[in-house]
């Protein structure tokens, strides 16, 4: 038999080891292999060079934290079987496996209201027939249906092992040194009581500075304004690139990426369609890339200006304020735009100009506690707990508002 029980040099985390022989053949499905080829950060890197790492390598990396948070765990008492061990780290491995190229750029052009949290899950159902139902128990973690409750809060929660290694995975890369976190010692202080997460009184203050990194790295990194603009950008190419092909236009794609763009996609497709999901598990980040630097070409005059403008990073302007933009000035912009590039059509425009708002949430009580656990067996939400000046302001979310548009437009 071949030794699976191989080691990774992890430049974040150190040396990894495979824990099993079943986690060593998923991580070896062509379906958690296609994570190799989608970026962690999507289009980061047009911002921070260095943020090139991948949803394979952070996927790694969560596990290897899950690893140590049961270990944490289990020396404290917890009853954890080694079946559920298992079950957790499965679960964390395989938590992105839903994902498509660059994030969430799919979810909001060519796949019609499909998180990649609810393929996830149907990804991992269609493992568990490949693997004879070895991962029965992962998926009830990952739905949130097992017995013990803790279990999926390290999986999905206010403190779960995916953002403590993505904030500081992507801290490294980025080299946004402000997403630093101390991983290691908020996974010594985790417990469990009455079934549920909790920290140790004298980690309060490591559970600050994550609260405090996370809240930094989503404005410089994660909603950074070069970042977001790429994005829309990148949205607005593949809604137009859709609409020629759906008008009976002859556009060069990808096999994969063209069955997208020629047909509309739900959640009932990818349940019901076989087709539809052997197509997105084959499309990656390279599908989308050859496609633009082609459409670069395109006789479409929209089409070629924002794929050209996209893949050489000849970015639109973006505005940013704290408040909303006035409808004037939004239709000033499309005014200009669609006189500078002699759009024809109303809709046009909206290709070319973008407006809207992001939100900064860093913590929030309402959604899941993250509580302090004191030697009188007292439990105080992390607001409460903390001594630190306006940690409670942190739990409202900050809204900001932009605009884009062509920077030669207006000057």
């Amino acid at each position: 038999m071949p030794n699976k029980r191989k080691i990774i040099n992890d430049p974040v985390h150190g040396f990894i080891t495979i824990p099993s022989d079943l986690i060593f053949d998923l991580i070896q499905h062509p379906y958690f292999q296609r994570l190799r080829r989608i970026k962690q950060l999507g289009l980061t890197h047009l911002v921070y060079p260095g943020a090139l790492h991948t949803r394979f390598q952070h996927a790694i990396g969560a596990m290897h934290l899950m690893m140590s948070a049961i270990s944490v765990l289990k020396s404290k008492g917890v009853g954890i079987s080694d079946r559920e061990a298992e079950a957790a780290y499965v679960a964390i491995l395989l938590h992105d496996i839903g994902h498509g190229p660059f994030s969430h750029v799919l979810e909001n052009t060519i796949i019609e209201s499909v998180n990649h949290e609810s393929l996830s899950a149907l990804i991992m159902g269609r493992l568990n027939i490949v693997f004879d139902n070895a991962i029965s128990d992962a998926i009830s973690i990952f739905e949130n249906s097992y017995s013990s409750q803790f279990f999926h809060q390290l999986v999905s929660g206010q403190l779960d092992m995916d953002r403590l290694d993505y904030l500081k995975r992507d801290s490294f890369f980025s080299g946004v040194s402000e997403g630093i976190i101390g991983s290691e010692r908020i996974i010594k202080m985790l417990n469990v009581f009455e079934d549920k997460l909790v920290i140790e009184a004298k980690g309060i203050y490591s559970i600050e500075k994550f609260l405090v990194a996370r809240r930094f790295m989503y404005w410089q990194v994660y909603l950074h304004k070069t970042a977001l603009v790429a994005e829309k950008m990148l949205i607005s190419i593949l809604k137009r690139a859709r609409l020629l092909v759906l008008r009976g236009e002859n556009l060069f794609a990808p096999p994969q990426l063209n069955f997208f763009l020629k047909n509309k996609i739900c959640y009932d497709d990818f349940v019901y369609r076989p087709e539809v999901l052997s197509n997105f598990m084959m499309l990656d980040d390279d599908d989308i890339i050859s496609a633009i630097k082609i459409w670069s070409l395109s006789d479409d005059h929209i089409l070629s200006q924002l794929s050209g403008s996209f893949i050489n990073r000849s970015l639109f302007k973006i505005e940013i304020q704290n408040h909303p933009f006035d409808d004037s000035e939004i239709d000033f912009v499309k005014e200009a735009v669609t006189k500078a590039y002699g759009l024809k059509e109303k809709d046009e425009c909206d290709f070319m100009v973008y407006s809207g708002s992001i939100s900064n949430n860093t913590y929030s009580p309402d959604d899941e506690n993250i509580n302090i656990l004191y030697n009188n067996s007292e439990l105080k939400d992390i607001t409460e707990a903390s001594d630190m000046i306006n940690l409670s302001v942190r739990g409202k979310r900050g809204r900001k508002y932009f605009l884009c548009y062509p920077k030669s437009v207006i000057k």
